[in-house]
């Protein structure tokens, strides 16, 4: 982190100084958390109010572990009465944001960074994992931990970068007009990507249309110096480039896409490997070719590592570099496409990160195509949320979509999937193919009592829905499993734990 002192974050922020002797030494920190099991000594804690807790309760255990001063919205005394040192501000997450924009630009004015930034409907958090993948062999390079993309998470990424830091890139979200705008204002992206335009958050967007120009405050934010990375396979993201100065550079799995002299990386041949992997020729702009099998798992995965590819080229990373990347990164970040095959037989799938509905769709064809050959095909399913007016519609889609799939049993888990069970219905499921339970303790006892070697499950919700424990917890049923794609296990504490990023306007787009 770049060093700030007490004074400096007082300046920044605006806000007013308490418990600190203007007479004692000069307070710095080097280092910032917003759970105070994460403070080291010379931290700053932000003690921010959370969706489940308050972060001023923590402050003593911050000071425990460490940390020298706290960046508050109210005063908080230790044992002794006598406040612990701290900024205070009448907004600590604003706060966080006017430190950031400061770091950017310490960091620009005493060193050689270049920011990528990266949005999207779905994909977001696989595409950063893979460009910090590719970028770490061009010098050092910080990207977010798990899905760090709001109004926390950016700032905390931000932090983690000092003056040696070569390349800095900073995942966006949003659930309204304007977030992607003021996120981009803190870190003012050299590069920018935008993956594609789904309707997760539609309800909260107002539709599809409205998620395009959310989307494009990205391209917006870009000098004429900076490069636009446009998926040419959207046709929202296409029309996006009118919306920026900056240059541009495209990525496409289309052979037939053509620009006006921009450069183009292209995925030719793209497929899947009979165990789920894509696989493509990629072909980069100088005419150079290499054949990729990514152990990536899913053909929608070949978005993610175009435009991973893309940005590289961008930068000035050389065509063998990136290829052979991403032809050995798997996934970085938990409950992605996290493929574990037990001991038994039984092979899982969990993919309950986020869930919308072009993502379901893309995990449920994978499913069906690696089904091939299997006992039977599994699909677990829970709520996708914040559609708004089109939630009851796009869940009846879906359970139509699992029966045309030929998906051979589909459990929908919650109150709130009642209209994904009916579509299967109605479209021609019958007897127990398709059923309905009310919480994930049913799915459980379901899937203990009827999966079997050679079966193949896949679990898909929203974040909220929490499926993504079933998935742990079913991945683990057998003790000797072993996870073949993905990260290790943590447990739930920490995964739901106080480090998960809280959005003032609202949850960001977490996939």
């Amino acid at each position: 982190m770049i060093e700030f002192s007490a004074a400096e974050i007082a300046a920044l922020t605006g806000g007013v100084l308490v418990g600190i002797d203007q007479d004692g030494p000069a307070i710095t920190v080097t280092s910032a958390a917003t759970d105070s099991r994460e403070c080291t000594p010379g931290s700053l804690f932000v003690a921010k109010p959370g969706e489940e807790s308050d972060g001023h309760l923590f402050v003593g255990a911050a000071f425990e572990r460490g940390a020298v001063l706290t960046l508050a919205e109210r005063e908080v005394a230790a044992a002794d009465g006598a406040p612990f040192p701290a900024v205070v501000v009448p907004d600590a997450v604003l706060a966080m944001g006017a430190l950031t924009a400061e770091s950017v630009r310490r960091l620009r004015a005493h060193g050689d960074i270049t920011v990528v930034g990266i949005t999207g409907s779905a994909g977001k958090t696989t595409t950063k994992d893979l460009l910090a993948g590719i970028l770490a062999s061009m010098g050092p390079t910080v990207a977010p931990r798990g899905s760090y993309n709001g109004e926390v998470g950016v700032p905390l990424t931000v932090f983690e970068a000092d003056l040696d830091t070569r390349f800095l890139v900073i995942e966006m979200g949003a659930t309204k007009p304007g977030h992607i705008a003021y996120l981009a204002s803190l870190v003012q992206p050299d590069i920018g990507v935008v993956l594609g335009v789904g309707s997760a958050h539609a309800g909260e967007f107002g539709g599809v249309e409205n998620i395009a120009k959310a989307k494009g405050e990205l391209f917006e934010a870009l000098t004429a110096q900076g490069t636009a990375i446009i998926n040419a396979d959207d046709e929202r993201v296409l029309a996006m480039q009118s919306r920026t100065p900056a240059r541009r550079a495209f990525f496409t799995s289309s052979d037939d896409f053509a620009s006006d002299g921009s450069t183009v990386v292209r995925a030719r041949n793209s497929t899947t490997t009979p165990e789920g992997n894509p696989s493509f020729t990629l072909q980069f702009p100088d005419g150079s070719k290499h054949d990729i099998v990514s152990p990536l798992l899913g053909l929608h995965h070949t978005t993610n590592l175009l435009a991973a590819a893309a940005v590289a080229f961008a930068v000035g990373c050389a065509p063998e570099t990136i290829a052979s990347s991403l032809r050995t990164q798997a996934a970085a970040s938990r409950w992605r496409m996290e493929r574990t095959e037990r001991a038994d037989g039984v092979t899982v799938i969990n993919d309950a990160y986020n869930a919308n509905p072009e993502s379901m769709r893309a995990a449920l064809r994978t499913l069906a195509e690696l089904g091939g050959g299997r006992r039977r095909t599994w699909a677990v399913l829970g709520e996708m949320l914040e559609l708004g007016d089109r939630s009851i519609e796009e869940h009846d889609l879906l359970g139509r979509v699992v029966v045309r799939l030929n998906i051979s049993k589909l459990i929908c888990v919650g109150p709130n999937t009642r209209a994904l069970f009916n579509g299967a219905v109605l479209e021609g499921s019958w007897g127990s193919e398709a059923v309905h339970v009310d919480d994930a303790d049913a799915a459980e006892r379901m899937l203990a009592a009827e999966l079997e070697p050679r079966d193949i499950v896949l679990l898909k919700s929203s974040n909220g829905a929490g499926l993504r424990f079933l998935g742990d917890r079913i991945a683990r049923a057998v003790a000797d499993a072993s996870v073949s794609a993905g990260p290790a296990a943590t447990d739930e504490r920490d995964a739901a734990g106080a480090t998960a990023d809280a959005n003032p306007f609202g949850k960001a787009d977490q996939q």
